[in-house]
């Protein structure tokens, strides 16, 4: 059966922005929930999407939601919550927020799929995901990503991809915008790991997968075709905006103390020391990128979004240029 009715949950951020004007550019629907209509209003320009006003964590909404459609994606996912209580509960402990996201929210889900009807599932994790992870956010993703594929009676798929980069990306675009601010940047675990992916081929790997029914039941890592320590990617994205700075690293023990006082600042801290222990755990895989697909490099995709001449454009223009460079 061709999927032609979509509910997403978290589409309003990041990756939900990619995702649904792909699936707008197939004529497919999607309906998206949000605690927050305003949040949304980027999202309304696409034809085949509607916005829903509506908090999912409600009783019976996501039930209601799911009625009727096709296929259930789930894009939902934080980066901080406040802290857990390791010691009493053991290794897989995880704060509230954590755990209200990343663990009930994907349970919860499940049920109104089984419900509601809906017999194909997309869930987003992430790699590096274990229930022995050192840090609570890999922890409780863990656990979500296992409610999932337990459930044998639906077909899913869950998807775990590095940092994901883009216009409008948290990750490169934070870089960018810290080298504007300050002389020096000190950066945390200056070693660690990454293996950016370019939102895009996430898209298209969650897209080949849809009526692929070899794919239920089963995990993806997601990843680009190079590695790189934080500090180089630090570095290249000051090069690529034009910035000389002096790039300092920090080990771990400081960086714990700089994420502990970004905890005591008002509003979302810039790093947390969850975040830190995140970091413990290479965010790369050896698994070659599944279904054909050829990812694109950091290299080929960044500068049209973080180069100087870049910032006097608006997204909109430069969505045709990301687009072609990612042949789609």
């Amino acid at each position: 059966m061709k999927v032609q009715n979509v509910l997403v949950t978290g589409g309003t951020g990041f990756l939900g922005r990619h995702l649904l004007a792909a699936l707008a550019a197939r004529g497919i629907s999607a309906t998206v929930p949000t605690r927050r209509y305003e949040r949304a209003k980027h999202l309304l320009p696409l034809p085949t999407v509607e916005v829903l006003e509506a908090d999912v964590f409600a009783p019976g909404v996501l039930e209601r939601l799911a009625a009727g459609k096709q296929l259930v994606v789930n894009l939902v996912g934080i980066l901080h919550s406040r802290r857990g209580r390791r010691d009493e509960r053991g290794p897989n402990d995880y704060g509230p927020d954590f755990a209200r996201v990343h663990v009930e929210l994907p349970q919860a889900i499940v049920g109104a799929c089984r419900s509601a009807g809906a017999r194909r599932l997309l869930h987003v994790s992430a790699l590096g995901v274990a229930p022995d992870a050192p840090s609570e956010y890999l922890r409780s993703k863990a656990i979500g990503e296992q409610a999932v594929l337990a459930a044998e009676d639906l077909a899913a798929t869950v998807f775990r991809p590095s940092v994901m980069f883009g216009a409008e990306d948290r990750f490169l675009n934070r870089f960018a915008a810290l080298a504007r601010a300050l002389p020096v940047l000190a950066v945390p675990c200056p070693r660690a790991e990454f293996q950016p992916v370019y939102v895009g081929d996430v898209v298209n790997a969650m897209l080949a997968s849809i009526n692929d029914p070899e794919t239920h039941g089963k995990a993806y890592e997601l990843a680009g075709p190079h590695v790189y320590a934080l500090r180089d990617l630090v570095r290249y994205v000051c090069a690529v905006t034009g910035r000389r700075r002096l790039v300092v690293g920090l080990p771990e023990r400081l960086a714990m103390l700089q994420a502990f006082a970004f905890e005591m600042l008002p509003g979302e801290p810039l790093m947390s020391r969850d975040n830190v222990r995140s970091m413990r755990v290479a965010n790369t895989t050896r698994t070659p990128f599944p279904f054909g697909l050829q990812p694109q490099a950091l290299e080929a995709i960044a500068p049209f979004y973080l180069s100087p001449a870049s910032a006097r454009l608006t997204p909109r223009d430069r969505y045709p240029q990301l687009r072609l460079r990612s042949r789609r």
